[in-house]
């Protein structure tokens, strides 16, 4: 997709530090995009956002942790006084435990559902005011192939992703008068920090790769140049649905 595609236009990205965040964030922004990158660790978003200015992307960072409502409220007001409206917002935080239900705690099952699920509600509530009354707005939210299928120990993160793929739905039809589509891209297995664990252990590894009908793990370019078209005006017919970027995995 050629540059200027996004010119004018502001996004917000969450988690946008690392992996598929700072892939998206990328794309979006060789299209012309100004970009506000959320995520918890400075020393992270600083040295994407230098990565990001070398190549003549407009970014400014802002450390807020998006479970938190009133750091939420905090962003809100930052990112309104440094671009003015957004157009875009990409829900992308997210983190994931892996263990049997009764090894949960409460707080870490908190934890995931909150970052993935609640952090989506408060930036929608935050942002989507402001981006009504523009003819044209995008938010783009990062659920799962664990929004439709489930993998032994993922109990949290699939009630999460299944909760931000009905969250998605009921948001896009609360918007479609407003011309802002809302949509769930849901990758499968792809080789970001999030499957460090899996990635790091040969035999899991070779597990994972077994069960991919292409063979191979995801590059998150691909989860990039797919959230750059979702975000286009030839996408504007586009709402309500989730896109699988899995290599196959679901269709089994």
């Amino acid at each position: 997709m050629g540059e200027g595609k996004l010119s004018g236009k502001t996004a917000v990205v969450t988690g946008g530090s690392k992996g598929l965040g700072k892939a998206m964030a990328q794309s979006l922004g060789r299209a012309g995009a100004k970009l506000a990158l959320v995520a918890r660790n400075m020393n992270d978003l600083s040295a994407t956002s230098k990565e990001l200015r070398a190549s003549g992307i407009e970014v400014e960072v802002f450390q807020c942790d998006v479970t938190r409502e009133e750091e939420v409220r905090r962003l809100e007001t930052a990112v309104l006084q440094r671009f003015g409206k957004p157009q875009i917002l990409i829900n992308n935080a997210g983190v994931n435990i892996r263990k049997p239900i009764h090894e949960f705690a409460l707080e870490e099952w908190r934890q995931v559902v909150d970052t993935s699920l609640t952090a989506a509600f408060l930036c929608c509530r935050s942002f989507v005011p402001h981006m009504k009354g523009q003819g044209y707005g995008r938010i783009l939210n990062m659920t799962s192939i664990m929004s439709h299928v489930a993998i032994a120990g993922r109990t949290a993160y699939a009630s999460a992703k299944h909760g931000l793929l009905g969250l998605t739905r009921a948001l896009a039809l609360e918007l479609a008068p407003e011309k802002i589509t809302v949509n769930g891209i849901s990758p499968g297995p792809f080789a970001t920090e999030l499957n460090r664990p899996i990635l790091d252990n040969p035999e899991l590894n070779q597990q994972f790769i077994s069960k991919i009908p292409l063979g191979r793990w995801g590059d998150v370019n691909e989860v990039g140049e797919l959230a750059l078209f979702l975000c286009s005006e030839e996408a504007g017919f586009i709402t309500g649905t989730d896109i699988l970027i899995d290599g196959g995995w679901t269709a089994q």
